[in-house]
């Protein structure tokens, strides 16, 4: 069972906790972080986007390059580099994340016949990382492939819903203007 901590709308711990299907299931807030890894090729910057698992709420869709929930007790970005690892066996350091920005999420949907309450209190990261996608470990049950795509392409694409996603064109809008600040 994975507890999380109960957090404000600001993302600050009340000091209570959580277990993550009651919290979906109930809409309580709770904290994830979300990080894009990017890379510089032949002049334009390309992002890698993870295709979700099919037994992941919104299967087969392309997502973040690695995003997780937090875990009770832990935080932002030590959450960020333990998902990197497991989700796509990347090895990083904190430091090495670039904030981009918070993002308040709230989704309500029905995944498997199951109603879903999402509230999340999300930071967002970058991470310069130039990765060939065969050499990553992927993580079965979370992401059943990895692929890069032109960041300014995958913002359009996303926009025109070119291609199956769970991207919101503001999350890579926000990681873009930070990529080139």
């Amino acid at each position: 069972m994975e507890y999380l901590d109960i957090v404000d709308e600001n993302g600050n711990p009340t000091g209570e906790t959580v277990e993550r299907s009651f919290a979906h299931q109930n809409g309580v807030w709770h904290r994830t972080s979300h990080v894009w890894i990017l890379r510089k090729r032949e002049g334009k910057i390309e992002v890698l986007l993870q295709k979700r698992a099919d037994t992941k709420s919104f299967p087969g869709c392309y997502d973040i390059s690695s995003a997780g929930h937090i875990t009770a007790g832990q935080g932002f970005l030590d959450s960020a580099v333990r998902e990197l690892g497991e989700e796509l066996g990347i090895t990083a350091t904190e430091d090495e994340l670039l904030f981009c920005g918070d993002r308040k999420i709230i989704w309500d949907d029905v995944f498997f016949g199951e109603e879903y309450h999402d509230r999340q209190f999300t930071k967002v990261f970058l991470l310069w990382a130039d990765v060939d996608e065969k050499s990553l470990t992927l993580q079965e049950e979370e992401v059943s492939a990895v692929k890069w795509m032109d960041l300014d392409e995958c913002i359009e694409g996303v926009k025109a819903n070119a291609f199956k996603h769970c991207i919101l064109p503001e999350e890579l809008e926000m990681v873009k203007k930070r990529a080139l600040a």
